[in-house]
């Protein structure tokens, strides 16, 4: 009986919707009166003021009998509100209080999705990418008949493609620089030498992305402007390098629309270390 009065008293509030209602409720030191009237206000999409009164009530609820299902709440409600930094930490700490609970299984999923929907465009710092890989592939080996499974997967991926727009950005923006700073420019070497690691590690750490070709065309173009502006003393070793690339571009890439350029400058290369010999 007490249950149904709080909620009748607790519908007819929010449909109120008064702001000083609200305020008196938040003050109210009814905790289970004050729950009842968050997981209504959940119910109706109000999560601001969700968040609000569970904010109060978790902090209270410990070692209550509501105290999981608070906790789990104010996790969903954060997130519905778009606040996904603090949905991400919420449902760290449910997990973590209660790795045998009830929501166990969907927080830990939940923290990967809230990680997942901060995540950057590439071209932005990519930490939080690598936060929600993480906490994915720590879902799965927690739970790898989880019918959640694939859809975490999926989103693994998605994130890892990310990780290589990212890398295969950094190795553009390098190559870019060594060609702005003219011809003899100590920068220069350094920004080639810097585009070929980047597209070298990329190619190691991402063996099967589909953004291969761009990176290995990096890796071959940086080799040979790395060479072209090189002391006399490197030169010849750097067109010996930059032209086993080229070959190397040739052999995987045979149908590539950049075979021509691999081409070309294997004539260029030649040239050089010919009159070198």
């Amino acid at each position: 009986m007490k249950a149904t009065v709080i909620t009748l008293i607790s519908a007819a509030l929010l449909l109120s919707g008064c702001a000083n209602e609200f305020n008196r409720l938040y003050k109210s030191p009814d905790l289970t009166y004050k729950y009842e009237c968050a997981k209504q206000y959940f119910a109706l999409g109000k999560y601001q003021q969700a968040v609000t009164l569970l904010e109060d009530v978790v902090t209270s609820q410990k070692g209550r009998e509501n105290a999981q299902e608070s906790l789990y709440l104010l996790g969903m409600a954060q997130y519905n509100n778009g606040d996904y930094e603090s949905a991400s930490i919420t449902f760290k700490k449910y997990f973590s209080s209660y790795p045998k609970g009830y929501f166990a299984e969907q927080a830990c999923y939940n923290i990967g999705e809230s990680l997942f929907e901060s995540v950057p465009e590439p071209r932005l710092d990519q930490t939080p990418t690598v936060g929600a890989i993480t906490a994915y592939q720590n879902f799965m080996d927690y739970y790898p008949e989880s019918p959640l499974r694939d859809d975490a997967q999926n989103k693994l991926f998605v994130l890892q493609d990310n990780l290589v727009m990212k890398e295969l950005l950094n190795a553009k923006l390098y190559y870019n620089l060594g060609g702005y700073f003219g011809n003899v420019n100590s920068n220069t070497e350094s920004n080639y030498e810097s585009c070929i690691i980047t597209a070298q590690n990329a190619l190691k750490n991402y063996p099967y992305s589909p953004l291969r070709e761009q990176f290995s065309e990096l890796v071959m173009k940086s080799k040979y402007h790395l060479a072209k502006n090189s002391s006399e003393e490197k030169k010849v070793d750097r067109y010996r390098d930059a032209e086993d690339e080229c070959y190397a571009f040739i052999n995987e890439f045979p149908e590539s629309k950049s075979v021509s350029i691999a081409n070309d400058f294997i004539e260029k290369c030649r040239k050089f270390t010919r009159t070198s010999n």
